[in-house]
């Protein structure tokens, strides 16, 4: 919803390099950089996109980030699943409004948020985390960008011991061990549930199916997703240099019904 900068905001200020800085609006906040003070102030009532100028004369852009910038930038209690598998994980794994999901291995909620944009309010999302303090950052970084009202709960669980839960209609992992969680996700998911796998290498994937193979899911598949950029500059037309290649497998399979 478009409305005017306000206090408490999240917001990212690019400078002319491109450079981002993410900060919270405050009324008597300062933004201090080697090219002069910005007073939160000059961009308090104003409307997303605002220029304005530090105490040197320098130019910022003020706007409240995506939630691909929020994730690149916010605090981490541990490594991230980043924006260019999230998006693929939301359609491989069907996450739809309304759907019940048990995400496992919370990390510092970026994936969290995604799945909660995703289900809305008439979803839920269960994050089991082996970590109580990677569960804490996870929650305050969901809160900070889509605030306290929110269908989440976040559980300090293992996993690999048991899912007591009933009636789940997706589960996302991140894990290292994912295949010890296969006999579990039988007895928890829906029929024609969806178990997807995020992974770093091909040595685990190959575990993961091998366990897959032999259960009640079906329907198997793996890939990765590749990033790359272009630089288009006047005539200058050309794929860039860097490119965000691997990052991990994902590995998604869906429940069969019993065979008479």
């Amino acid at each position: 919803m478009a409305r005017p900068l306000a206090i408490g905001d999240t917001i990212l200020l690019e400078d002319n390099k491109r450079r981002r800085h993410m900060l919270t609006l405050s009324a008597e906040g300062e933004f201090h950089t080697h090219t002069g003070v910005l007073p939160h102030s000059l961009l308090i009532g104003k409307p997303e996109g605002t220029v304005a100028r530090t105490t040197r004369g320098s130019k910022l852009t003020a706007f409240r980030p995506t939630l691909s910038e929020y994730i690149l930038k916010m605090p981490r209690g541990a490594q991230v699943i980043y924006p260019k598998d999230l998006g693929p994980i939301l359609m491989l794994a069907d996450i739809f409004p309304g759907a019940r999901v048990l995400e496992s291995g919370v990390g510092s909620g970026a994936l969290t948020m995604t799945l909660l944009r995703a289900v809305g309010a008439s979803g839920s999302v269960l994050g089991y985390e082996i970590r109580e303090d990677f569960a804490a950052t996870a929650r305050k970084n969901v809160e900070g960008f889509l605030g306290t009202d929110i269908p989440l709960e976040i559980e300090v669980r293992d996993i690999y011991e048991g899912i007591p839960a009933e009636g789940i209609d997706r589960i996302v992992l991140d894990l290292p061990e994912p295949w010890r969680v296969v006999e579990h996700a039988e007895q928890c998911l829906s029929p024609g549930g969806i178990l997807l796998s995020y992974l770093p290498t091909i040595g685990q994937v190959g575990l993961l199916r091998e366990r897959l193979e032999d259960s009640a899911f079906g329907m198997l598949e793996s890939l990765e997703v590749l990033h790359r950029t272009w630089h288009v500059e006047g005539q200058s037309i050309r794929p860039d240099h860097r490119m965000v290649a691997h990052t991990g497998f994902l590995t998604h399979a869906r429940l069969l019904a019993p065979i008479e």
